[in-house]
């Protein structure tokens, strides 16, 4: 329940910043929503339990880079892609991520999570033949930023689930300081100042909120449950991510779009059954 939950406010989450990317610079979306996640992180600290440790720290960190890349690469991809493509395909490369990670470090998943892995391969090349007008000259750009996106954000799962057991939400704490320091650096490497687009700061302030939610349910759902489940129950946030760019932007799919959606999610549900 936490991670279907959880998959639900990602969706919601990853929606409202790739609405703010159309109109403020990745850069500027990325530092400032995280800025307002640590804010509801350093709400949520009091109340719920774990103990700080130097290791919780330095797991987190190390979840956050990888984290701040896939996000980075995710909300170019919204930028300049369609975001009903861009979604799915992050979402089944970060699905899948875990279970390759579970098989080198000796996990042996039932066969149905190994077909689930082949069929989300397949669901990309589908979802990704985007033959609309407005799609001409994107290229495969779009694509790749979403498959090194889904990279990320396998990655911070990973790593994150690697924290100690009892650590509560401080490694989201080094995970989240992490982040914001990087993005800051950037952003005074590129020289770009990290101002929102005009009505833009609401739509911002409401995706860093809604992502630090979902990481906080991640936690509390992986400290229950077995990453490899976990991991891809979250992943099928592109469903609402879907439904509202669907029935907000009236975004509209082909014939090809819509089979690889469907095995998209046919292929997080397999790897999830297994």
């Amino acid at each position: 329940m936490l991670a279907t939950v959880c998959a639900v406010v990602y969706g919601t989450a990853d929606f409202f910043g790739g609405l703010a990317t159309r109109r403020s610079r990745v850069l500027a979306v990325v530092l400032l929503s995280q800025i307002a996640g640590l804010a509801l992180l350093a709400a949520l600290l009091p109340v719920l339990p774990g103990v700080l440790t130097t290791e919780a720290l330095a797991w987190g960190a190390t979840a956050g880079v990888s984290g701040t890349t896939g996000m980075v690469l995710f909300y170019r991809a919204l930028a300049v892609g369609v975001m009903s493509v861009v979604a799915p395909i992050t979402a089944t490369t970060s699905a899948a991520l875990p279970v390759l990670f579970g098989l080198a470090t000796g996990e042996r998943p039932e066969p149905v999570a190994l077909g689930g892995v082949l069929l989300a391969l397949v669901a990309v090349l589908l979802v990704s033949r985007d033959s609309s007008a407005a799609a001409s000259g994107r290229g495969y750009g779009p694509v790749l930023a979403s498959l090194a996106a889904g990279a990320g954000f396998g990655g911070f799962f990973v790593l994150l689930s690697q924290a100690p057991e009892g650590a509560g939400m401080w490694p989201l704490l080094g995970a989240r300081t992490t982040s914001i320091a990087l993005i800051a650096l950037l952003a005074l490497a590129t020289r770009r100042p990290p101002r929102p687009g005009p009505g833009t700061l609401h739509v911002i302030v409401a995706a860093g909120t809604l992502d630090m939610a979902a990481n906080a349910l991640f936690v509390l759902a992986q400290q229950r449950g077995m990453l490899s489940l976990v991991a891809v129950l979250v992943s099928l946030y592109p469903a609402s991510t879907l439904l509202l760019a669907r029935y907000v932007l009236g975004e509209r799919l082909n014939t090809v779009q819509v089979v690889g959606i469907g095995f998209t999610l046919a292929a997080v549900a397999l790897i999830a059954g297994g």
